[in-house]
């Protein structure tokens, strides 16, 4: 094994140790979270050496990125559970659909539509969440807390699509144990069951307020390319 591929299982076990141990912090069982190792910008080896050390759960924010280097490493692992954590376009829909098997950022009705019209066209059911705006950041995809009611009601009424869960992304330089409440009182609100939020920075403190997903990328690969 390389140097860089035993960096990669040293950082993946030590992030895997300390998700535990913030789960066993706030009472969660082991297993209660799943780190999905976030793969945006960083070379195929490091991603060879993560799957290697026995990582199986994968979060890519483009799709086209995803769809370069994932079809034949999921004809390889057919245990990988790819997530779609950046914004997506309803013109990439139709590969959205094809390659991932969660896709954490529905965020608005046309989406929605956009991704009822493929499931049903395509067969293909696909996990999905809701991305929530709890900064109300102008720049940031996501639903705004006050409007998540009515696109809820939208999947779950018109167009039949199941939402699994809820998904954030704190502002910059905020605390984000407020945005973590937020949003773990939004899932109970609207009786949603999982939470994605928490990433290299925070994933411990997203651990004691309930997630379910801890997204976690240079924690584990460290630097990401610039090109």
């Amino acid at each position: 094994m390389s140097g860089n591929s035993s960096n990669i299982e040293a950082n993946l076990a030590s992030a895997k140790k300390r998700l535990e141990q913030a789960l066993e912090v706030a009472g969660r069982p082991p297993k209660a979270c799943r780190i999905v190792a976030v793969t945006k910008r960083q070379a195929n080896e490091k991603i060879d050496a993560a799957l290697i050390a026995g990582a199986r759960c994968f979060g890519e924010n483009r799709v086209q990125e995803a769809k370069e280097r994932w079809p034949e490493r999921q004809e390889r692992f057919s245990d990988i559970e790819l997530h779609l954590i950046g914004r997506l376009q309803t013109n990439k829909v139709k590969e959205a659909i094809a390659l991932f098997d969660v896709i954490e950022t529905l965020d608005r009705p046309k989406l929605a539509r956009a991704l009822a019209r493929e499931m049903e066209r395509s067969g293909r059911r696909r996990r999905l969440f809701i991305q929530v705006n709890t900064g109300a950041e102008p720049q940031k995809g996501g639903v705004l807390p006050d409007e998540l009611g009515g696109l809820v009601m939208l999947c779950r009424g018109e167009l039949g699509l199941e939402i699994e869960g809820l998904m954030c992304l704190p502002p910059f330089g905020q605390d984000p144990a407020p945005h973590f409440a937020e949003l773990r009182h939004l899932a109970a609100k609207y009786e949603i069951s999982r939470l994605s939020m928490g990433m290299s920075d925070d994933f411990e403190i997203a651990a004691r307020a309930g997630a379910h997903y801890v997204r976690i990328g240079t924690a584990i690969f460290g630097p990401r390319s610039e090109t």
